[in-house]
């Protein structure tokens, strides 16, 4: 038997521990050892290798109630990382050779479910990943930490974030201002996630020296992108001949994550989505990823996953 400690002194125990400690049995019952608080202490007990793992997680726990988030039942499942009884399992992403982990503002960023293990290690083996799952899973998130750690370790020169402006259900021309102004909220999900990882101000810095570049996907075409990380984000959204131009974009030193969710198309009927046509297409193709996630790796509020699941049930009576 080992024993432990972990200071929370000077935070709030509610965020860490819930009200009345009650994620306190859901850590036992995920990180296999007793647990308790004690003052200003977390305790664990239990099997050497088990509790020295588990106060690492227990420390990421610690670290992001410190900053006054509360913690979900997803951040205690999620910082698992899949196996800690002590035996090494090759779907781990820390045995994994080669693969490096990601940071944000808030501190380190590790996957919480298994597909997003999968989709971090696409990103480092591919050259172009194409990521397709429902919304929720982290898809553009974890691509824009990609994108970011590249530009900062110097592997490229700059980011270029597109999605394209397809209206879902609005009408782009009643919307006020200029062309800028009116595709901007289209764009706002890929500021949003660059916020996650780089301060305010240096974000403007970036964009007005064309190192982090934030358009629309028609903004691509004739262009050649060299020495670039470029995420197409709302890739369901693109047609065949969209997306050809795209992919026909990019240099040899370049990369390129392409993320969608295939259930949620806003094209014209009689439109073929160009995501949906390159995984017939490129499937096979050297170089190419196809990493596919479902309702198990949404991070999201959990009704989320029971929203998703319900309209894949209506789907399929349909």
């Amino acid at each position: 038997m080992a024993t432990r400690r972990v200071s929370i002194k000077g935070i709030d125990q509610r965020l860490l521990l819930g009200e009345r400690g009650a994620f306190i049995k859901q850590m036992e019952k995920v990180f296999g050892c007793r647990l308790f608080s004690r003052g200003n202490w977390v305790i664990l007990k239990g099997n050497k290798d088990l509790v020295d793992t588990a106060r690492n997680r227990v420390v990421k726990l610690v670290d992001k109630a410190r900053v006054g988030s509360l913690i979900s039942e997803d951040d205690i499942i999620g910082s698992k990382i899949w196996e800690m009884k002590g035996k090494k399992e090759k779907n781990s992403l820390q045995d994994r050779e080669g693969i490096t982990h990601l940071f944000g503002r808030k501190g380190e960023i590790l996957p919480r479910t298994k597909g997003q293990e999968i989709y971090i290690r696409d990103m480092d083996r591919y050259d172009i990943v194409v990521c397709i799952g429902p919304a929720g899973t982290g898809k553009t998130f974890l691509a824009v930490a990609k994108a970011v750690q590249a530009l900062k370790s110097g592997d490229v020169e700059r980011i270029i974030l597109t999605r394209p402006a397809v209206e879902a259900g609005e009408r782009l021309g009643f919307l006020p201002g200029d062309f800028k102004e009116k595709v901007d909220p289209y764009l706002r999900p890929l500021y949003d996630a660059l916020y996650s990882m780089i301060e305010g101000e240096r974000i403007r810095r970036l964009i007005e020296n064309m190192v982090i570049e934030v358009a629309p996907l028609a903004y691509m075409r004739g262009r050649n992108l060299e020495s670039a990380y470029v995420i197409l984000d709302e890739a369901q959204n693109t047609t065949k001949g969209q997306m050809k131009m795209f992919l026909t974009r990019l240099a040899p030193d370049s990369r390129a994550i392409i993320t969608g969710d295939i259930t949620q198309i806003d094209l014209p009927e009689d439109s073929v989505s160009g995501l949906i046509h390159i995984t017939s297409i490129l499937k096979g193709v050297k170089g190419i990823a196809f990493c596919l996630m479902t309702e198990k790796d949404i991070i999201r509020h959990k009704l989320v996953k029971d929203i998703v699941r319900a309209y894949e049930k209506n789907d399929k009576k349909g």
